[in-house]
C-alpha cells in the first residue's frame, strides 16, 4: 500500500471516529430525556474502553507508520503528542480487559494534555504566525504540513481527534448517565 492511500484511509478513519464520538457524546447528553439516545449511550458505554483502546492503538500505529515507513520526520510538537498517546494504548488495553472503570483518573490528564498540544499544533498549521518558536532550529518546523486530505485533515488534526475520542469513549464507559446503566 502506498503512502497516499494510507493518508486517505487514515483520514477517512479519523472522520469516522470523529463522527462516532460526536454522536456518542450527543447520545450521552440526551440520555436522561430520550430513550433512543439512552440506548445508544448504553451500548457505546458498554464497549467504551475497547473503543478508546482501539483509537489509542490505531493512533500509535499510524504515527509509527508515518514516521518509520513513510519517513515523515516528526516535529517537536509531534513528539510531545506521541509522549501523550503512546502510554494510552497499553493503559486502555489493560483497562478494557480488566473492565477498570477507574481508568479515567489516569487517562483524562494524559488525554487532556495531548489534546491541548494537538489543538495548538493544528491551530498553528492554519495560523503559522501564532507559533511562538516552539519548534527550534532543528528538525521540521511545527508549521510544516506533510499532507492535508479533504482540505483539512492533517496529522495534528488526526491526533486531536484521537485524544478527544479517547476522552469521550472513556467518559461513556466510566460515567454512565441516568437511564444508561446496565441492568
Amino acid at each position: 500500500m502506498d503512502t497516499a492511500a494510507v493518508q486517505v484511509f487514515t483520514s477517512i478513519l479519523t472522520l469516522v471516529t470523529l463522527a462516532g464520538s460526536a454522536i456518542s457524546l450527543t447520545a450521552w447528553l440526551l440520555a436522561p430525556r430520550w430513550a433512543p439516545a439512552a440506548a445508544v449511550a448504553r451500548s457505546v458505554g458498554e464497549s467504551g474502553l475497547w473503543l478508546a483502546a482501539v483509537v489509542a492503538v490505531g493512533a500509535t500505529l499510524g504515527s509509527l507508520y508515518f514516521s518509520e515507513i513513510a519517513n515523515f520526520q516528526p516535529c517537536k510538537l509531534c513528539w510531545f503528542q506521541r509522549i501523550a498517546m503512546y502510554p494510552l494504548a497499553p493503559i486502555l488495553l489493560v483497562a478494557a480487559i480488566r473492565r477498570d472503570r477507574s481508568v479515567g483518573w489516569y487517562v483524562y490528564p494524559i488525554a487532556v494534555i495531548g489534546a491541548g498540544i494537538a489543538g495548538y499544533h493544528a491551530l498553528i498549521e492554519w495560523r503559522p504566525s501564532l507559533d511562538g518558536g516552539v519548534c527550534g532550529a532543528f528538525g521540521p518546523s511545527c508549521t510544516d504540513i506533510w499532507f492535508r486530505e479533504f482540505g483539512f485533515v492533517t496529522l495534528a488534526f488526526m491526533a486531536l481527534v484521537g485524544f478527544l475520542s479517547i476522552m469521550v469513549f472513556t467518559l461513556l464507559a466510566v460515567r454512565p448517565r441516568r437511564g444508561t446503566e446496565s441492568t
